[in-house]
């Protein structure tokens, strides 16, 4: 979960990076600055691959937690079930 939480920190920064560059991009063109024009779709380039591979490694990290809690729930399971029934004939389930 933590590092879910932090690749969630690092996406909003990168998603604010990506509308501050577009929006200055946009200024950029509307008054010609066409070498910084270059330079802002460059740099916001950059910024789209970052926000990307972070995704990537959302996904993977991700599934290994859901893996790693069925993985967790199924010894759970076992435990509970391998201890001793309570009282005759009924059964008693401890979480």
């Amino acid at each position: 979960m933590k590092d879910a939480a932090l690749i969630g920190a690092a996406q909003r920064v990168e998603h604010y990076e990506i509308a501050g560059y577009g929006t200055v991009r946009t200024f950029a063109k509307l008054l010609g600055e066409n070498e910084h024009v270059s330079l802002l779709e460059e740099t916001l380039a950059e910024e789209k691959a970052a926000d990307v591979k972070l995704s990537d490694l959302a996904d993977e990290i991700n599934s290994q937690a859901i893996q790693s809690d069925s993985m967790e729930a199924a010894d759970e399971d076992e435990e509970v079930d391998s201890k001793p029934k309570a009282g005759k004939g009924t059964s008693r389930r401890v979480a």
